[in-house]
């Protein structure tokens, strides 16, 4: 593909289509309005509020994680556990945070 400059029909092609699309104020609105997320929304995450039975079910699932992997010493029931027990501190965390504040 060669890198000069289009052929003139279709630089006018080229040039119909950028008038158009200038044109477009609903698609102007949204380009203009358009914004990029780099991080993701906390806020969310701050504020969920987990229901009793599921901080239950965590604490209960975490629990019998950690007791299988003393027991067994099995690699992929201590990872298991280690990537379970932070979620369900959250959930406790969150929580003990909505009980404190009603």
């Amino acid at each position: 593909m060669s890198i000069s400059r289009l052929p003139d029909h279709e630089q006018r092609i080229l040039d119909e289509v950028e008038r158009a699309l200038r044109r477009d104020r609903r698609l102007d609105r949204r380009l203009r309005t358009l914004r990029l997320h780099r991080r993701p929304d906390l806020s969310r995450v701050a504020s969920w509020a987990p229901p009793v039975w599921l901080v239950l079910l965590l604490l209960a699932v975490s629990v019998g994680l950690m007791v299988t992997g003393i027991v067994t010493s099995a690699a992929a029931v201590i990872w298991a556990f280690a990537a379970m027990w932070p979620v369900t501190l959250f959930a406790v965390f969150r929580l003990l945070c909505r009980w404190s504040q009603a």
